[in-house]
Order: structure tokens, then sequence, then C-alpha cells
């Protein structure tokens, strides 16, 4: 009874990390929630929150508040338990029984994985090994060979930390319009620009965000898609009802509250991503690995040691991310980045 393809995935999980090790492998935050922001998520859960009553199923007050952040209407704003469910919803509106995904790897994962759950072709093209941008060539052969519904563009790209070039751009604006155009700016608070004003002229264009990453609520599992209404209303009615939790709700409004205080520390973790670019660019001529500047909240190396790397880290209790071909390694607090600098330069010595 079991559709023969899924014999071919394999479940996505993350692999635990255990406690009080520096977990820098997922991208979050290495910050918390501020006490005080805690503390009134505390209050509303205790005093205000109806557990047997389900959400406001239209989340008004939390759109209205992404509106006002994201400077759109509200009525280019549809809500998400976490990105994924969105490109879930972008693949069902916009790909079932209408063609295939473009994506350039290394990127992403879900993209495809999603994809492939849905039954829908995916076209995998790849990346300029130089700067991590698109092989523009390859990507125009595809769509005038493959039927493509879909294209996924990230800006910064993940795993490599790249951001769009003007040729990439240039080549995202000319697509036909019966091409939907994703871009995913999961990365937004780090890396500060954005595509947004662009969906005035491209109805076909459609940004997603997160609140997992700058804004640190992973564990609340809340994104949101912008785009221009039809396009929003599309989704949602393929949202399904009550898909976030009143708490997560609640969690994201706060954060949107106290935005100022939240992304107060980006400065900060940037310098640290910046210090550890230059610390480890001094090295790689000298042993022989590949680093490139990134504008989110990680770095991407290529080394012939990678999974020995990897492993030698593990065993110092700093986590980081194979995929994609190379390591990537989220930016810590101050303290856990002079740890991983430590031991990053301990590795290398062995040889």
């Amino acid at each position: 009874m079991l559709r023969p393809d899924l014999e071919t995935l394999t479940v996505y999980s993350a692999h635990p990390v255990p406690p009080q090790s520096d977990k820098l492998d997922a991208n979050e935050s290495p910050l918390d929630l501020p006490p005080i922001l805690k503390e009134k998520l505390a209050h509303y859960l205790t005093h205000e929150l109806l557990s047997h009553r389900y959400p406001d199923g239209m989340y008004a007050s939390l759109r209205q508040a992404i509106a006002q952040y994201a400077e759109v209407p509200t009525d280019w704003i549809t809500i998400g338990n976490g990105s994924d469910e969105l490109i879930r919803s972008l693949l069902v509106v916009a790909a079932l029984t209408q063609g295939g995904i473009l994506v350039a790897e290394p990127t992403f994962s879900m993209y495809g994985i999603l994809a492939q759950t849905l039954g829908i072709p995916v076209h995998r093209i790849p990346r300029n090994p130089a700067d991590w941008s698109w092989d523009l060539a390859a990507a125009c052969r595809a769509i005038a060979q493959e039927q493509i519904a879909v294209v996924f563009f990230v800006s910064p790209n993940s795993p490599t930390g790249n951001a769009p070039t003007v040729a990439e751009l240039d080549w995202l604006r000319q697509l036909p319009p019966e091409i939907m155009v994703v871009i995913d700016e999961a990365y937004f608070e780090y890396a500060q620009t954005t595509l947004v004003p662009d969906l005035n002229q491209h109805p076909n264009w459609v940004v997603l965000r997160t609140f997992s990453k700058g804004l640190r609520l992973a564990a609340y599992r809340v994104g949101y898609a912008i785009a221009q209404p039809h396009l929003i209303t599309a989704l949602e009615k393929v949202r399904l009802p009550y898909n976030l939790p009143t708490i997560s709700a609640h969690g994201a409004l706060l954060a949107l509250q106290h935005r100022e205080e939240l992304l107060a520390d980006v400065p900060l973790l940037l310098q640290q991503r910046d210090r550890l670019y230059q610390a480890w660019s001094a090295l790689s001529s000298q042993f022989g690995f590949q680093i490139w500047p990134s504008h989110a909240n990680f770095l991407y190396l290529r080394t012939a040691h990678d999974q020995g790397l990897q492993e030698f880290l593990q065993q110092q209790n700093v986590w980081i991310r194979r995929t994609g071909g190379g390591l990537r390694i989220s930016i810590g607090t101050p303290e856990e980045n002079q740890r991983l600098q430590k031991h990053f330069t301990q590795f290398w010595q062995t040889f």
C-alpha cells in the first residue's frame, strides 16, 4: 500500500549533541532569550494562555507585527510552522502536477527532500566553487530542457554563506512569470539585505524568513512567507488549521516587540565570525584547506581531512556539521569560539 519511491528516501534526523557540548552544528543563535522575555512567556503561559482553546487561526496580531517588521501590507504575510511547512505548501500550490524544482547545490537540503516526498522531480545544477555562485549556463539549460515550476534561491546560501551576485539577480528577474521564484532569507538578520522590494515587480516571487536564527526562537518553530496577496491566498488555502501553537505565536510576537534587544548582539557575532575567518584564512594555505567569506552566522570550509577534523572536534565536545562536501561551522559565543579556535589549531598541529 506504500509508494515504492519512498524506499529511496531516508528519515531526516539531527544527530543528538551531548549536554555541556559546544553546539555549533545547526546555525542556531548561540544566545538564549533574555530572562525578561522568558519571564513574560512564563507569565503568559501561567496566567493568560487558555490551553483548552485553539489558537487564533488567522494569527492576526502576529501577521500584523511581521508585516510592520517586513515593511509590507498585512495581506502579504502568511505564517508557517517553521520555514519547512511553508516550503512544502509552496510545492503543493506551484509544483504538484505542474513540474519540477530547480536548486543549485550545495544548498539547504529540505527543498529536495520535501519535493521528493511529494513525488516532485528535483533538478540539481552545480555552483561555481570559487565563489559558490550559480552555474547560470547550466540553469538556463535546465529551464530550456525541463519543466521547471519552482526555482529555490537562498540569500545568503547555506551551507556556503555566499550572497547573491549581480548576475544571479539579473537572471532571477528575467525568469518567466509562470515559474515561481522562492527567495529564502533565513539569515536576513545577519546579512541585512533583502529582496522584498522586488516583490512589487514580480508577482511570481515569494520571500521566506524564519524566527529560528537571528530572533533566537528555533525551539518555537515559526516561519513566514512574504508575497503578493494572490500567492498568500493560495498558501492559506493549503495551510493546516491552527498550524502554529499559541505559545509559539505569542513568543514570536514578543520577539518582534523586543527585536532591538535581541538583535543588539548580532554585530558582536559577526565580528567573531570575521575574526575566525581571518585566523583560518591565514592557516589555509599552509595546511591546504579552503575557506570562504560568509554573510551569515556560520563559516564553510573544505579539506581532505573533513571527517578527521569533525571527529577531532567532537572529542573536544565541539560539534560541527559535515554537509555539501565540506564543513559548516556555526558561530558561537565568544567563549565557544575561543575553544573552537584552540582545538581547530591543535588539529592542524598534528600534521
